[in-house]
């Protein structure tokens, strides 16, 4: 009879633990069931019970492999809504922002002395050759489909060529932003009217000759040889395009702005195919058309001082602050208000005899920009335009106060014990620093300052090209509530994950989640938020308890439905809710 029931409690305890097992491989797990419903943050195996089985070492293993895969299944549904919401709502608003972009810029490209002037020849062109309305429509559809084909095959290109993984790369590479740098710089040159960027004239005859062809292959080569033809004037644009797009770090983002771009450039000839007496009501060709050219090569200049900006973050050039920034954002605003009202002229321009509507209009506007960019040389927030600028630690000169209303230019630190010691990396961070804020720059430096001073750890990953982050600081972080939070009920940690500092050789390590070798500090940072958080996007907000427990879900300013979508009282919930939390 013992042996019969042994035999039975043996063969019950196999029965659970292959049940138990065959549940977990399926996700039915029903011990994380139990937790979930408790809402414990933590996972324990120690409510799982099992009858005797025959080897003790065997069944230690199983408990251990079973607690194991319980705790991975604990950690990715943790994280997994927030990755899923972050990715599935950051990049379609990305590539939408990408495509927006791409069509103001062929919107731009439209009314250059390149492109203009072809609009009332092209069209006379189908409509003369076709010898009816329907045709002519047919033939500019076709002509315009193929402009939009062409330059999305561009994009799809550099997209293939560079791959995601290195567009992900281009925003903080210092060798990338260089580049940048000079390319937009000699894109501007090119715009004053210095000289032209052309392609070989050789190229422009043949697609010339092909598209004297019949059918749709001599509409696709006259489209072709448009884009060669005008490529004084849209090279630049399109460059500055694929640029910011591939600096987004996105698979389709260059592509998504030259979609944008072509479809901006293409309709027009549609347009005015389809209706061609609305050509009578554009403006005639002129010196203005020269203008409009001027004006996007100072913008180009200024647009080249951003990547400039990010390479000496990265790096700790530490030379190129913020009021230098805005000293030559100044400079080339007055420049383009000066040449709007004919003080300034360049060799291809005409005289301005007397100012237009257009220019007086644009001339109050860029000089009302520049007014207002003049006070940031002393502190000024300048919260429209912050996310663009250096941070404002790097201003050398600053008479704002901080958010408090405590006007002092440093914030009291807490009594930290002095075995923690001195805060590690934070001669690093000086530059990005958020006035009045204490912050910690390492992870388990964080956690001991937590457990000694008992507040919850407020995790911000950051980063030095982070536009995102400086528009969050500047516009919610400077309210006063906020800030109170921040400063008060919270270890303040910001992980700066594109910091190009080495670490000690000691310290490099081996990715358990991509499998790369990590140097970097940044790139500690970055894996950390990878391999924990499941997201790579900035800026990022985790609050902790003492012991690294995720409290709250993580929010990120990108995703619309986060409580940290730049919205102040959103934001001042979510803190609260940390808090809350710890405190329970």
């Amino acid at each position: 009879m013992k042996l019969l029931n042994k035999g039975a409690s043996l063969r019950a305890g196999l029965i659970t633990l292959i049940t138990l097992i065959i549940l977990n491989i399926a996700g039915a797990n029903p011990v994380y069931a139990v937790q979930k419903k408790a809402a414990d943050t933590t996972v324990s195996a120690a409510d799982v019970t099992f009858t005797d089985i025959p080897t003790a070492a065997d069944s230690v293993a199983i408990r251990k492999k079973h607690a194991d895969s319980v705790k991975k299944a604990e950690a990715a549904k943790v994280t997994k809504t927030t990755a899923s919401a972050s990715k599935t709502a950051e990049k379609p608003k990305s590539l939408w922002q990408i495509f927006i972009e791409g069509l103001l810029g062929g919107f731009t490209a439209v009314i250059l002395p390149c492109i203009y002037p072809l609009l009332p020849l092209t069209v006379s062109f189908f409509t003369k050759k076709s010898g009816s309305k329907s045709k002519a429509v047919m033939q500019s559809l076709i002509y315009g489909v193929s402009i939009i084909v062409i330059y999305v095959t561009l994009g799809l290109l550099i997209s293939i060529i560079f791959g995601s993984d290195a567009l992900n790369e281009l925003a903080t590479n210092g060798i990338f932003n260089i580049f940048f740098f000079l390319l937009l710089i000699v894109f501007g040159i090119s715009f004053l009217g210095a000289f032209e960027i052309v392609l070989p004239s050789k190229l422009a005859n043949k697609l010339d000759e092909n598209s004297d062809k019949g059918g749709l292959a001599g509409i696709f080569f006259m489209a072709a040889t448009l884009v060669v033809v005008s490529f004084s004037c849209t090279g630049p644009i399109i460059g500055t395009l694929l640029v910011d797009a591939a600096s987004k770090g996105d698979r389709l983002g260059p592509a998504m702005g030259m979609f944008g771009f072509s479809l901006a450039l293409a309709l027009p000839f549609t347009i005015f195919a389809l209706f061609p007496s609305a050509l009578k009501t554009l403006p005639k060709s002129g010196g203005w058309l020269n203008s409009v050219k001027v004006v996007l090569g100072f913008l180009e200049l200024a647009f080249a001082l951003k990547f400039l900006s990010n390479v000496d973050l990265a790096y700790h050039w530490n030379w190129f602050d913020r009021e230098i920034f805005l000293s030559l954002w100044i400079a080339i605003g007055l420049m383009i208000g000066l040449y709007l009202i004919g003080k300034i002229k360049f060799s291809h321009d005409s005289d301005v005899k007397h100012l237009t509507i257009p220019r007086t209009f644009l001339a109050i506007i860029v000089f009302a920009f520049v007014i207002y960019m003049i006070p940031g040389l002393w502190g000024a927030p300048l919260k429209s335009i912050s996310a663009f600028l250096p941070p404002e630690a790097t201003q050398d000169f600053n008479l704002s106060s901080i958010p408090d209303g405590s006007g002092s230019a440093t914030a009291p630190s807490a009594a930290v014990p002095a075995s923690i010691g001195e805060r590690k990396y934070a001669a690093n961070y000086i530059r990005i620093k958020t006035k009045g804020l204490d912050a910690w720059y390492d992870y388990d430096q964080a956690l001991q300052v937590s457990k000694a001073l008992h507040k919850p750890i407020l995790i911000d990953f950051t980063g030095f090209n982070c536009v995102n982050c400086r528009k969050m600081e500047a516009n919610v972080w400077s309210d006063p509530q906020v800030f109170s939070r921040i400063k008060n009920d919270f270890v303040l940690l910001q992980l700066v994950v594109d910091d190009k500092a080495e670490l000690p050789a000691a310290e490099h390590f081996v990715s358990d989640y991509s499998g790369k070798k990590i140097t970097t500090l940044g790139g500690k940072w970055s894996n950390l938020e990878a391999q924990r958080f499941n997201s790579n996007s900035q800026p990022l907000y985790v609050m902790l308890d003492s012991d690294g427990n995720l409290l709250k879900d993580p929010s990120g300013a990108e995703i619309p439905t986060s409580p940290a979508n730049y919205d102040i009282a959103s934001y001042l919930k979510f803190l609260d809710s940390g808090i809350a939390a710890y405190k329970k």
